[in-house]
């Protein structure tokens, strides 16, 4: 599967889901380089070189095989205003399983974007790719998180506990899924 073929961008009430774009870098670097940001993604944020390098793997990746990612820029309609980032990762072709996940500069927490671009995700996997699973990895303290996941009906599956370590400390995982029978099931007609 490539990216042209998909029904880009994905337009919710409020927000623009569409492919990030050169002039984007700028935005992207407000939120990727803080530590707050990458305090639950068990990594240091990237700085200098290390933050343009990603930034240019996010122009051009591929989304065809296990592994690949398709990651999506998170607009608000209102005033083009990048609010973050959503992704869906091929877990697995076979099985069609995919992972869905979210970063979002926290200047805009608590406003329902997060919940609503990833309800967007979600229907593209299970809608249009024929994921038959989605699931989503979160560290156990990211509260917010947990939040946008519960809300879309995401049932947790397992707790991992102390599975990684980050500047010497501990963390555990929640994982969460849902099913395309679920995710039709909780559709309005």
């Amino acid at each position: 599967m490539n990216t042209a073929s998909l029904p880009l961008p994905l337009t919710t009430e409020r927000l623009e889901l569409r492919a990030f774009r050169t002039a984007d870098f700028s935005a992207y670097a407000a939120y990727h380089g803080r530590a707050d940001v990458y305090r639950f993604l068990y990594m240091p944020a990237p700085t200098g070189q290390a933050l343009q390098d990603q930034f240019a793997g996010v122009l051009d990746q591929p989304f065809a095989q296990d592994g690949d990612t398709l990651r999506l820029a998170v607009t608000r309609r209102a005033d083009g205003a990048l609010v973050g980032e959503v992704l869906l990762k091929i877990a697995s072709r076979d099985a069609l399983q995919a992972e869905v996940g979210y970063i979002f500069h926290p200047d805009f927490a608590g406003q329902g974007y997060a919940t609503e671009a990833v309800a967007a995700m979600l229907g593209l996997g299970f809608e249009t790719l024929d994921c038959h699973r989605i699931f989503a990895r979160l560290d156990a303290l990211n509260a917010g998180s947990v939040g946008v996941v519960e809300r879309l009906g995401l049932r947790r599956e397992a707790h991992l506990v102390q599975n990684d370590r980050f500047d010497g400390v501990w963390g555990d995982e929640y994982i969460y899924a849902m099913l395309a029978s679920e995710w039709q099931s909780r559709r309005k007609p």
